[in-house]
């Protein structure tokens, strides 16, 4: 691998002799992986893309997003003060545990740190107990037997699943868990009784998340521009802009930050006082189990004006500073930010070809 060519972002020489020189820390894997986080992300921010920095280090896209997280919650916890022992067993390895904590608040990062090092969890591990740390932490008030403390959260959700299974051994199992991580007596008290106690709470099913998908060629408009009202001069007709409809759902953006994008009349649309689109991959949506499997980019509509909450309906939610879809079980104690009424597949078009010329259907 070989520098950058000269003419790369931050090329004034100050700059690009300070970016070389990261590079070559980076190739040369000089230091630890938080200082490599550090230093790719201030690659990042002189205009270097994630392609250049692998071309000059050899580190890849995915490893670079994994150390830069990593290491914005490695600060994070060394702020809030985690113990010594934990912050020099991540100050070498595990970049990968950290990551799976970045949507937690600094201090939720800083206990779920502490019980993964102390309880010597891999990734999976630590993505289970961010998870139940983020749910607990939407909880109205605290359950009865569990204090605030992070274990007492996993624990928390380990007595909510076991009481929910009737497996044997997988109760067990969760008991176990619970018993391991919970924090305070009452917590384990709480678990202990179901030791005793097997009666089955049925798990509420999460509700169906509103997918709609384009069937028909007519439910998909195409947008044109208003010119105005006669008379007009040929100035006016000139100020129209060109218009663009981006795929796959024709999303069209004009001059500055405004962008639009066509939808049928569905009754929910019609319904909504204040909808907004947020455009994502299905991937990124709560309920796996109805995204059939296949990630593709879907097209999400809030109604800004529904902040009520409701138990069989998924909501926008604030997770520190980020746009969050959710089903939220029980009333949560953070603020709703919209509720999620449709959801748009894009049409499956097999020949877009042949879309555009009917005559080749009718032959």
């Amino acid at each position: 691998m070989t520098d950058l060519p000269l003419n790369a972002p931050n090329s004034d020489t100050s700059g690009n002799d300070n970016a070389q020189e990261l590079l070559r820390q980076l190739r040369q894997k000089q230091g630890n992986w938080v200082e490599w986080g550090l230093a790719i992300a201030t690659l990042q921010k002189s205009g270097y893309n994630q392609q250049e920095i692998f071309e000059a280090t050899g580190f890849e896209p995915i490893q670079q997003n994994q150390v830069v997280v990593g290491a914005q919650v490695y600060n994070s916890i060394e702020k809030v003060g985690a113990s010594e022992a934990a912050r020099s067993h991540y100050s070498t390895r595990g970049s990968d545990v950290l990551y799976e904590l970045r949507l937690l608040s600094q201090e939720e990062r800083a206990a779920a740190a502490e019980l993964a090092f102390i309880h010597k969890l891999d990734v999976d591990g630590a993505r289970e107990i961010a998870k139940a740390i983020k749910d607990y932490s939407w909880l109205r008030n605290l359950p009865e037997g569990f204090s605030a403390y992070a274990g007492d959260a996993v624990a928390y959700q380990a007595w909510k699943l076991a009481r929910q299974n009737s497996d044997l051994t997988e109760r067990s199992r969760l008991i176990a868990k619970g018993l391991r991580f919970a924090h305070t007596d009452s917590a384990r008290k709480q678990l202990e009784q179901l030791l005793v106690d097997f009666t089955v709470v049925p798990k509420r099913p999460a509700p169906l998340l509103p997918f709609y998908r384009f069937d028909s060629e007519d439910e998909l408009p195409r947008i044109l521009a208003v010119v105005g009202k006669l008379p007009l001069t040929p100035q006016d007709l000139q100020a129209v802009p060109l218009i663009t409809a981006s795929e796959p759902f024709q999303i069209v953006k004009f001059a500055g930050e405004q962008a639009w994008v066509p939808l049928p009349g569905w009754q929910a649309l019609l319904n909504a006082e204040d909808p907004v689109v947020i455009l994502a991959d299905s991937d990124r949506l709560p309920n796996q189990a109805q995204t059939q499997n296949r990630r593709e980019e879907v097209l999400i509509v809030v109604d800004r004006a529904q902040r009520q909450w409701d138990n069989s309906s998924y909501f926008v939610i604030d997770n520190n500073g980020n746009l969050d879809i959710q089903w939220l079980e029980t009333e949560p104690e953070i603020s709703i930010l919209g509720k999620v009424i449709v959801i748009v597949r894009p049409k499956k078009i097999l020949d877009e070809e042949v879309t555009k010329e009917p005559w080749l259907i009718d032959e």
